[in-house]
C-alpha cells in the first residue's frame, strides 16, 4: 500500500497521543468490520478547543488520522471543529489509499463524539 510522506510522519510520529485526564469531552468510536478503536479527548474553553489528544488502537492509517485530526482542530471553535470532514483529514494527509478512507471516517467520527459529549455535559 502506498501511503504518503504525511500519514508515514503521523504515524511514526504521533501528536497529541495521551489520555486527557481533564478532558471535558470524549469520544470513542470503533469500527467492527477492520478492529479499529479510537478515542479523542478535548477541552474546550469559551468554546474554543484548547486541547486535544486521542488513544487509537488500529492500524497505521488509524494513528496517523488520529494524529492529524489533532492538530486540525486544535484552536477551533466547536462550530468550526464539527465541519472537519473526513475529507479534511485525507487532504490534509496527502491523500490514503482508498481502502483506509474509513479510518479517517473514525477520526472525523470520534471528534464530533467528543463534541456531542461536551455539550451533553455543559448544556
Amino acid at each position: 500500500m502506498d501511503y504518503s510522506e504525511k500519514v508515514m510522519d503521523h504515524f511514526a510520529n504521533p501528536r497529541n497521543c495521551r489520555v486527557m485526564e481533564d478532558a471535558n469531552g470524549v469520544g470513542t468510536v470503533g469500527n467492527p468490520t477492520c478492529g479499529d478503536l479510537m478515542t479523542i479527548y478535548i477541552k474546550v474553553e469559551d468554546n474554543v478547543i484548547q486541547d486535544i489528544s486521542f488513544q487509537t488502537f488500529g492500524c497505521g492509517a488509524a494513528i496517523a488520522t488520529s494524529s492529524m485530526i489533532t492538530e486540525i482542530a486544535v484552536g477551533k471553535t466547536v462550530e468550526e471543529a464539527l465541519q472537519i470532514s473526513r475529507n479534511d483529514v485525507a487532504e490534509e494527509l496527502d491523500g490514503l489509499p482508498p481502502i483506509k478512507m474509513h479510518c479517517s471516517n473514525l477520526a472525523a467520527d470520534g471528534l464530533q463524539a467528543a463534541i456531542e459529549n461536551y455539550k451533553e455535559n455543559n448544556q
